[in-house]
């Protein structure tokens, strides 16, 4: 936990864990962000998972193509479904922390981190339901004659089992990235320019010192000193 608090507060600066919009950008220090390199591994464990399956996860028996995953024809759509869309999410993500930066605006730097986090946590459970069920089909499967896509079958088990790992720490640097908000960085300029904070003292004494001499005296003094002064009392006739 202190360790990945530590990696997050590395990017902060920024609402929502990233870099403050407008920041030069920098190719070695994006692709040592965490963030980037996990997506690097689920998009090279989704490609596995899909590649295993998708080139040795079939084999014809009597003219028809039969999964060696039990037979079950399912269980080979399903791996190849998962690593497939894995794959094209884990592009989509890093190209997101690409222009993650470059977002001015909070709201779509907090819907960005939404989004992330509600995909990698459904895309873990997916990953889990993977490993699970080709697990399953694959332990009550025959040997395939000569033992032709047994390694890949194999590989494609232990590259989801891999997957719920990465895919749940992405879930869970979004869920951290969520907890740090927009942050004390994004008060208003105005706010925290210390010129600005000058100028607003100096307004507020301007405006007491003024309240106070214009209610100080009793609005009729100057009246009352003028009829004193510049008109005599006369005694009405009748």
């Amino acid at each position: 936990m202190d360790i990945l608090n530590q990696i997050l507060n590395m990017n902060a600066g920024g609402a929502y864990g990233g870099g403050k919009a407008g920041g030069v950008f920098d190719p070695l220090t994006f692709a040592m962000k965490p963030q980037v390199v996990i997506r690097a591994f689920c998009w090279l464990f989704s490609i596995v998972v899909f590649g295993c399956i998708s080139s040795e996860g079939w084999r014809e028996e009597n003219g028809k193509d039969v999964c060696l995953f039990n037979g079950d024809g399912m269980a080979c759509k399903y791996g190849n479904t998962i690593g497939f869309f894995g794959f094209l999410a884990s592009m989509a993500f890093i190209a997101g922390e690409f222009l993650f930066e470059r977002m001015s605006s909070v709201k779509s730097r907090k819907r960005y981190v939404m989004a992330d986090m509600g995909f990698s946590a459904f895309w873990t459970f997916m990953y889990f339901i993977a490993f699970i069920y080709l697990w399953s089909q694959w332990s009550s499967a025959p040997m395939p004659p000569g033992g032709i896509g047994a390694s890949n079958m194999q590989a494609s088990i232990v590259f989801c089992f891999f997957s719920i790992f990465t895919w749940a720490l992405c879930a869970f640097l979004a869920y951290k990235r969520f907890l740090i908000g927009a942050g004390d960085e994004f008060t208003s300029a105005f706010e925290t320019d210390p010129a600005n904070v000058v100028h607003q003292q100096a307004y507020t004494s301007y405006s007491m010192d003024n309240d106070n001499d214009q209610y100080s005296a009793s609005p009729f003094s100057g009246q009352q000193g003028m009829d004193q002064q510049g008109m005599e009392y006369q005694q009405p006739t009748y």
